[in-house]
């Protein structure tokens, strides 16, 4: 079979990892894209904003770009949609609150109007080039979430999106469990389906459990209540205005995305407040503290945001009293847990009550667990399985659950970013392997770093550094005068004082000793000096100046 009629799997984002999901289907010369999202950064990443694909091959091959499905409007499947469309040209589709969210989010970089959205219903058919695009509604934590079937001349592929089998969902509507059983009547060549909680045993618990923990918090806490989680999780936002109306309290958004994503989902219908709930956060602060709940985001300790600022006490427009009830309303996203921990250390410490996860029922994932993971698998009966979404060991584990089912080994495909899958007479086959890394995102950097600077980086977080500037004679390269020596983040002031002697006498010697003016040889000789002294490995910088 020729090129042109294989399907051609590439996965740029979302295999070996959580975070910034991006799939793109080839068939016929045409690219389908699933998805753009962004991933936070781990610990290590200093100075970060946030991570999107290494999106190059859309890029060389633009013009073949026939459209951009969203699946839904979580940030790690939209976050890096505005970069994307920087690039590329292609009309985009999306639920109605999926689109409301990029909207938001094209407007807040000055995109407004730059892409062509397309609003789809769950249950609807695209037909886009080659490949017929069969939606159905998946539960999630965020409502008009989205699975996809795909179907090419090469055969029908189901990608799951972000699911679980809510059989009692907030908004009252389920799984689409009559498509899935359609796709698997006529026959499923390939299921991508989502791998975030494959190690987790049983069943996702519903999300209404977080209703009865949340009306416990608001009994009991005595002054403020402020809740943190996602912006774009609208269904908490939903759940914590319903425990506001029903305990009276009056319920603010801070920060600007929780603030517009509220906006646009009580707009498009998809978040009911009454508006006698609602209040700007300037009258929330004057009004008695046990008639007030906040939302902000911060559930996953970024300095930056409000919780984050809060538990530092750095939040410009008010603080963290005692008396004040702080919800974390999420899971920290793995990499995350250190951050988290700290944040709550901290808000403690402010005098703040935390309540979090571990210590009650404030948070229920909206991904699938393993039980519902094989009754997908059960349900689709797919030929071959490629599990997605999520960090290698929750890949293999998903693997391991299918072959539980009888999916049989050698149909299984494990892969991580970049790695090409090609469907072609009922064979599923590894191809080529493409990049498939990080584009570190840093203000307004796109790019521009690298991980030889991550590196570097975390070798000056780590180590501290020493700047030696050795001025010479331009004729006779002696010394004009003593070597400067700067150290930070290396030794106290107090060890500096016995040290950068040390130094500056190790300089002299080499310039004196044998006329040396080759800066990467000086800087070698001042490491050996000071490990041998300190049995540590500073970063060592040296700049020769001639006059």
């Amino acid at each position: 079979m020729s090129k042109d009629q294989k399907l051609r799997i590439i996965p740029l984002g979302g295999l070996g990892e959580v975070g910034k999901n991006m799939m793109a289907y080839e068939f016929g010369g045409r690219i389908l894209v699933v998805d753009a999202g962004l991933m936070f950064p781990e610990n290590d990443m200093l100075g970060v904003d946030y991570i999107i694909p290494d999106y190059q091959y859309l890029i060389d091959n633009a013009r073949r770009v026939e459209a951009i499905v969203i699946t839904h409007g979580h940030e790690d499947h939209i976050g890096a949609i505005r970069h994307l469309l920087t690039d590329i040209s292609a009309p985009v589709y999306a639920t109605p609150l999926t689109r409301g969210l990029i909207e938001v989010k094209l407007a807040r970089n000055g995109l407004a109007g730059r892409a062509v959205l397309n609003t789809i219903q769950a249950g609807d058919t695209l037909r886009l080039g080659p490949f017929q695009v069969e939606t159905f509604h998946v539960c999630h934590s965020i409502p008009d979430a989205i699975g996809l079937g795909i179907t090419t001349p090469a055969g029908l592929v189901v990608h799951s999106g972000d699911y679980k089998f809510d059989q009692t969902p907030v908004d009252n509507w389920p799984t689409d469990f009559a498509k899935l059983a359609e796709f698997s009547a006529r026959g499923v060549d390939v299921l991508l389906a989502d791998s975030t909680n494959a190690e987790r045993p049983g069943w996702t618990p519903s999300e209404r459990v977080i209703g009865p923990a949340l009306d416990e918090v608001f009994r009991e806490a005595p002054g403020r209540i402020i809740v943190a989680t996602f912006a774009s999780l609208i269904a908490r936002m939903q759940q914590v205005a319903d425990a506001a109306v029903r305990h009276g309290r009056k319920m603010a958004f801070v920060g600007a995305s929780m603030v517009d994503n509220a906006k646009i989902a009580r707009k498009m219908g998809y978040l009911e407040i009454p508006d006698a709930t609602i209040v700007s956060l300037e009258e929330a602060l004057h009004l008695p503290k046990k008639e007030v709940v906040l939302m902000c985001t911060g559930s996953q300790g970024e300095p930056s945001s409000i919780i984050g600022r809060l538990s530092t006490g750095t939040n410009r427009q008010f603080d963290v009293e005692p008396g004040d009830t702080v919800v974390l309303s999420s899971h920290p996203i793995p990499g995350n847990e250190e951050a988290v921990n700290k944040t709550i250390n901290r808000l403690f410490r402010r005098g703040a009550n935390v309540i979090y996860e571990a210590v009650a029922a404030v948070h229920v994932s909206g991904h699938a667990s393993s039980e519902e993971q094989k009754l997908l698998l059960n349900l689709v009966r797919p030929r071959f399985f490629v599990p997605i979404h999520g960090e290698l060991h929750q890949l293999k584990r998903h693997a391991v659950l299918a072959r539980q089912v009888g999916i049989p080994a050698e149909n299984i495909q494990v892969v991580e970013n970049g790695q090409v899958l090609e469907l072609a007479d009922g064979r599923l086959t590894l191809a080529e392997r493409m990049p498939g890394g990080y584009i570190f995102v840093e203000g307004e950097s796109v790019g521009e770093i690298d991980m030889d600077v991550m590196q570097e980086r975390e070798q000056l977080a780590r180590s501290g550094i020493v700047l030696i500037t050795v001025p010479l004679d331009k004729y006779s390269s002696r010394l004009l005068k003593e070597p400067e020596v700067i150290t930070r983040g290396f030794v106290s002031p107090e060890d500096a004082e016995a040290l950068v002697p040390l130094i500056r006498q190790k300089v002299t010697d080499l310039v004196h000793g044998g006329g040396l003016d080759d800066e990467k040889l000086i800087a070698d000789a001042v490491r050996s000096l000071l490990y041998h002294e300190t049995k540590r490995r500073p970063m060592v910088f040296v700049s020769i100046t001639k006059a």
